[in-house]
């Protein structure tokens, strides 16, 4: 498998926003963006102008980013979101938010999905009781997430708990104190990543 050794910081100053890949410095003043806007390698605002293309390009770059996937994977999720009955990119929003590892990170059980991740393949996580070490792991409604028994009287593990409200959607419930979530529904379309134009996306895997 191909590992992601870049900068994280580099990747919301290419896209040109954050896509909080490195937790509670994402909200704070030590966040790069805040201080360099202007992507990577050019000092200041670029003056080129971007076609249509490289816009497409870019935004499905930080789809990838924001969810942290390699591109097999997500152009597999992309495949799959065309046989939905549903518009592509609504389908394809609603895959990526139920990965498990997006989870654990809206519910504020983890500071990133990168944590998340680790969180997962370490073994600390189960779903409806059973013991699931796979981040790409689909969540259902009536699923319950949680620390293990072991794992959740751990006190490194209890700190790692952000109860962001921006970050909670709708169609979750977290219960901060047991460590655990309950996914109440589908994701809902209000709560799908805002920053996203999704539209972009198809129409880059469309051309």
């Amino acid at each position: 498998m191909g590992r992601d050794t870049e900068a994280k910081c580099k990747k919301c100053r290419r896209e040109g926003t954050k896509l909080f890949l490195k937790g509670d410095k994402c909200y704070s003043d030590k966040c790069p963006l805040t201080r360099k806007s202007y992507p990577p390698g050019e000092a200041g605002e670029s003056r080129s102008r971007w076609s249509q293309y490289r816009i497409r390009l870019r935004e499905k770059q930080k789809a990838r980013h924001i969810y942290g996937l390699r591109e097999e994977q997500f152009r597999n999720y992309f495949e799959e979101s065309k046989k939905s009955k549903e518009v592509t990119g609504e389908a394809l929003l609603k895959l990526l938010e139920k990965r498990l590892d997006n989870v654990l990170y809206r519910s504020g059980l983890a500071n990133s999905r990168d944590q998340a991740r680790q969180l997962i393949n370490h073994g600390h996580i189960e779903v409806n009781g059973r013991s699931v070490d796979i981040p790409s792991y689909l969540v259902e409604e009536g699923d319950v997430v949680s620390f293990k028994s072991g794992s959740s009287k751990k006190e490194g593990l209890r700190e790692l708990i952000n109860e962001e409200p921006s970050r909670i959607p709708t169609w979750i419930d977290v219960e901060p104190d047991n460590m655990r979530t309950s996914v109440l529904s589908e994701p809902a379309i209000e709560d799908l990543e805002e920053t996203l134009k999704v539209n972009r996306i198809v129409e880059f895997y469309s051309r």
